[in-house]
């Protein structure tokens, strides 16, 4: 099955902007695939660029929604309430095996379990577009970035000497946001700054499955404030310095099913640093350095508990990370060079105390770090008759484990300038994280990387009369895949361990049409796989091989459709629709549980009058009730409605 797979005929390229052309999507600059400007239709990589203009026709959304739209992309939580712990899953990959850069650098949270970055802490406003870049890109990015990396691309100031944009908005359960960002160029460079709040009353984040517990309602409030700096050394040289920071506070609940009235969880981000661009007469030199500082605290000291068996919890978690790199690219008739290397050290301190009924115990500390040396390069050839070859290797030295390398191979050909074709073979790899090497009570420091082996066989339909297609078939295996496992099954003593592989298998497919005001995108997914250890899929030791489905969360069968429609300058409007099939929901020294499909409907409508935009965001417009999470609430039908100002 596995291998049929990679024969699926051509459809969709989604995410294409709502109102643009598509001819011109096509023909945008990236940096993602490549770390150089090139055009998109010239990678042979899986690319997905999500635009400005697709954005601002999402107003009201989370970015965990929007990405959740996108082929082959899961985001679990998105749909749940405001501040739900967001993972990214790419083709099935399991939470951490992507990797989420900001303006091309790597960002993640050394403190959690897998080293994911929250994307609570992005915001719409601050965003000018994303690329979602597929496969595994460990040999221009390095760890974690084994499914994929997606690309948060920030605003940058406008070509005027002054430019003020505003908003605000009201909906479902109490919400309010405000945003507010200034920019300016002038002749020495340019600025921007941005600032947005949110707030919600919110609603019950457990599930009440009796009816008649009253379960409290779970606050929601964040701030978010971010700015850049461009100065011009001369023609040729550029230095940027940046910042960022964010904070949420949440009252959700702990446990499922479960209400807990006075547990609450704060998260704050300070992000830091600066880049330099010099550029050559053939290419370019870079040179960016990046401080992120994560921390979360969070404590449960009620009669309301998530669990019988615990009376008190508090715990603080910090990590930090430096991330260096230097490269540099040159380009001479048919050929591109780039060669590079980067430095990360990734350091967290956590504190926690669980209390237990009837005996006291110590509070669990730890300080940990980790760092890695990495040397990368990829070497791209475009002929003049429509054939491209991409290839690159990366050689990485980690402090724990040792070192490793990876390697990426990209032909493609496009004939006429119509269709394209792609066969990419790439090698990646996942460090384990400082919690999987070093917590006091499920550590193992004799821990391996995850490595991973992925193939993608595609063709694409270049933009033809307003049509664009792309099919493409994956096959993505992982050895020495780390999981928490029963060591002990009397004592239910656990640990971190390398297990035998997992595999995952699947194809999306993409069509969208963008004629005069009429815009349709759809895409489909499917993704199947198993995972092949001495553990069952309950954590517990077999003695043996056994082979089990282990895709937590990620619907076998996936469709998002969307319709939208321009009937003048001003009005536009368009309906989304998602739908997800059956899931198989983790259960704990248990069967997994399988939840049920659902299918939801958004409506979007916005109004431009000047310099300023009504919209409004109808959600859910059937009130489905389903369990994106098993025992946690998902958002019945709900509204946005708000006002911007651009001058």
């Amino acid at each position: 099955m596995k291998k049929k797979i990679f024969i699926v005929a051509a459809v969709i390229f989604s995410s294409r902007s709502y109102a643009q052309d598509s001819t011109k999507n096509l023909e945008e600059v990236i940096v993602t695939a490549n770390k150089f400007p090139q055009k998109q239709s010239e990678t042979g990589k899986v690319m997905t660029v999500i635009t400005r203009e697709q954005l601002e026709k999402s107003s009201g959304k989370t970015i965990g929604e929007i990405l959740n739209q996108q082929s082959g992309i899961t985001i679990n939580g998105s749909n749940n309430n405001l501040g739900t712990n967001q993972t990214v899953n790419i083709r099935g990959a399991s939470a951490g095996n992507t990797l989420i850069l900001v303006d091309g650098i790597p960002v993640n949270d050394p403190s959690v379990i897998t080293h994911y970055f929250d994307l609570n802490l992005f915001v719409t406003e601050n965003i000018d577009h994303i690329e979602i870049l597929k496969g595994g890109q460990s040999t221009l990015y390095g760890s974690d970035a084994v499914a994929g990396v997606i690309n948060i691309i920030t605003k940058k100031a406008d070509k005027k000497p002054f430019s003020l944009n505003g908003g605000a908005s009201v909906g479902s359960y109490n919400t309010f946001k405000e945003f507010i960002n200034f920019n300016s160029s002038r002749h020495w460079g340019n600025y921007a700054v941005a600032y947005t709040h949110i707030n919600s009353t919110g609603f019950s984040t457990a599930y009440d499955s009796t009816g008649s517990k009253n379960f409290d309602k779970d606050m929601f409030d964040q701030h978010a404030l971010g700015g850049n700096i461009n100065f011009r050394v001369n023609k040729k040289t550029s230095v940027k310095v940046f910042g960022s920071f964010g904070f949420y506070k949440t009252g959700l609940d702990a446990g499922a099913f479960t209400d807990d009235r006075d547990y609450i969880s704060k998260t704050k981000n300070v992000q830091s640093g600066f880049g330099l661009v010099t550029h050559q007469k053939e290419g370019s030199f870079h040179f960016n350095y990046l401080f992120n500082y994560v921390e979360r605290f969070y404590l449960n000291d009620s009669a309301y508990k998530s669990s019988p068996y615990l009376d008190y919890y508090r715990g603080k978690y910090i990590g930090r990370t430096h991330f260096a790199e230097i490269y540099d690219n040159w380009k001479w008739s048919n050929w591109q060079l780039l060669l590079g290397i980067d430095d990360r050290f990734n350091n967290t301190s956590q504190y926690s105390l669980f209390v237990f009924p009837g005996f006291p115990t110590p509070p669990i500390i730890m300080d940990a770090k980790m760092s890695q040396f990495s040397t990368y390069g990829s070497l791209v050839y475009h002929s003049v008759k429509g054939f491209t070859m991409e290839a690159g290797s990366r050689v990485n030295i980690h402090s724990v484990y040792g070192s490793n390398a990876t390697y990426s191979i990209n032909p493609s050909y496009r004939i006429k300038e119509k269709v394209k074709v792609f066969a990419n073979l790439y090698s990646a790899f996942k460090t384990p994280t400082l919690y999987q090497l070093y917590d006091a009570m499920y550590g193992n420091d004799k821990l391996k990387p995850e490595t991973g082996f992925i193939e993608e066989t595609g063709v694409e339909l270049l933009p033809l009369n307003g049509f664009t297609a792309r099919a493409v078939g994956f096959y993505h295996k992982t050895k020495n895949k780390i999981e928490f496992i029963i060591t002990d099954p009397n004592t239910y003593a656990s640990q971190y361990q390398n297990i035998s592989e997992q595999v995952n298998y699947g194809a999306e497919l993409e069509f969208a049409y963008h004629r005069s005001k009429l815009t349709i995108a759809v895409n489909y997914t499917y993704t199947d796989g198993k995972t092949k250890s001495m553990y069952d899929g309950t954590g517990f030791p077999m003695g043996k091989d056994t082979s089990y489905n282990n895709l937590y969360h990620i619907p076998k069968n996936a469709i998002n459709e969307m319709v939208g429609y321009q009937f003048s300058k001003a009005f536009f409007t368009s309906v989304n629709v998602h739908q997800a099939g059956k899931r198989y929901e983790f259960i704990y020294v248990d069967q997994p549980v399988i939840l049920d499909s659902y299918t939801l409907v958004d409506l979007y409508g916005e109004y431009k009058f000047g310099n300023c935009k009504l919209f409004a965001s109808f959600n859910n417009i059937t009130n489905k009730t389903y369990f994106d999470i098993l025992g946690y609430n998902s958002r019945k039908f709900n509204w946005t409605a708000g006002l911007s100002i651009h001058l």
